[in-house]
């Protein structure tokens, strides 16, 4: 809902209830709108589907107690056309209407209606007008050498690197600070000075009627300094495009995908002002052996058929060693196994731990002494399994 909505829209009179009304008596009345204007009550009537979107829009603000409070004062202030442009009232011949648009540019849906809708009442009017009685002024009062903009960089680590932690030098070629006025922006041994229109604040004062409003200096640009003999290097700006090269630590269990942010590593701030920061993405290679999931690493180990039914010490793989593990008597294929405290290393220092799923390889040759073994075990061994699927299959015959 844009912010000319507030002002141009009476939302009592579309709910058909008095100024005065009590909370419950909005409540009912944009309960009975809603149920006769339903589109599902309604189908095919776009004029009902206009009167349920209004009753909505209207109860949206009226329910809504801090919101009411705001628009009441609101229509309160811009009320029956009270504000106009120029010397004569608004009940003299020649005056002309107050455009609101004037007050919000124009907008529907800009960043000045996200700011009513959202900060309040108070903070639009606190950041828009300025140099009125008692008022504060607004974020443009700050102003002064604008920030830089953020870098972003991609960096490829191996496996055992993201899990473990490593500091890597990171080139980049990127805007940087000027080594010639060390990003003043000024011609060695100048300096600049205040602007002359603003006096260092970075921001004007325009009046329309009896509102003051404050703009950007643009004698300046709204940095509040003025740079007469530019460096011939960066020619004012204060930044030139330049190789560099960083260290950047990257903590143990970055994930893929992760990013890293160093604070104030970004693009210079124009002549003088804060760096941006630098936004580092994280792709780490797949490793040969291990998977991840979250903290816990991931590792399928193949055992032999005599090793899953007999049980056997069955010795790992692990990022920083091997462990043995124990695998018990008739394993089945699948099982997994945990090695505690041999995953990645968590912030509060705890660790996860290595998941093995044990995978039985079944072989695809076997000499005549083996297949008389495994004839000799079949015989003995129970078809116990078998049965209870026969039994199943002679069911649904």
């Amino acid at each position: 809902m844009s912010s000319k909505d507030w002002i141009e829209k009476d939302f009592y009179a579309v709910l058909g209830v008095d100024k005065a009304a009590s909370a419950d008596d909005v409540k009912k009345a944009y309960r009975k709108l809603a149920r006769d204007s339903h589109p599902d009550h309604n189908p095919g009537d776009p004029k009902a589907e206009e009167r349920f979107k209004a009753a909505s829009e209207a109860y949206a603000v009226l329910g809504d107690d801090a919101k009411r409070r705001e628009y009441d004062e609101l229509r309160s202030l811009f009320g029956s056309g009270a504000f106009r442009r120029g010397a004569r009232g608004a009940g003299q011949p020649g005056g002309v209407p107050f455009d609101v648009s004037d007050l919000f540019g124009g907008a529907t849906g800009g960043a000045g209606d996200r700011r009513f809708g959202g900060a309040g009442f108070q903070d639009l009017f606190s950041s828009i007008f300025s140099g009125g009685a008692g008022g504060p002024a607004g974020p443009a009062a700050a102003r002064g050498p604008a920030r830089g903009r953020d870098v972003e960089a991609e960096v490829a680590l191996d496996f055992g690197d993201a899990v473990r932690g490593v500091t890597l030098p990171l080139t980049l070629r990127a805007p940087g600070v000027c080594d010639t006025c060390h990003g003043n922006g000024a011609k060695p041994g100048t300096q600049p000075r205040t602007c002359p229109v603003c006096h260092g604040a970075g921001v004007t004062n325009r009046n329309q009627g009896s509102f003051s409003f404050s703009e950007p200096c643009r004698n300046c640009q709204g940095v509040g300094t003025v740079v007469e003999e530019k460096c011939p290097e960066c020619q004012g700006t204060g930044g030139v495009t330049k190789t560099r090269t960083l260290n950047v630590r990257f903590p143990a269990g970055v994930a893929d995908g992760q990013k890293i942010r160093l604070a104030g590593r970004g693009e210079p701030g124009a002549r003088g002002g804060p760096a941006g920061d630098l936004f580092v993405h994280v792709k780490v290679r797949p490793d040969e052996l291990f998977g991840r999931t979250g903290d816990d690493l991931t590792l399928t180990v193949p055992v032999t058929f005599a090793e899953a039914v007999l049980g056997t010490d069955l010795r790992v793989p692990t990022l920083d060693g091997a462990v043995t593990l124990r695998v018990p008597p008739g394993t089945p294929s699948g099982r997994i196994l945990r090695a505690r405290g041999k995953g990645v290393v968590r912030r509060d220092g705890q660790a996860g731990d290595l998941l093995v799923t044990l995978d039985v390889v079944v072989p695809a040759r076997v000499s005549d002494e083996a297949r008389a073994a495994l004839e000799t075990f079949a015989a003995q061994t129970p078809p116990a399994a078998r049965e209870h699927l026969e039994a199943r299959v002679r069911r649904f015959s």
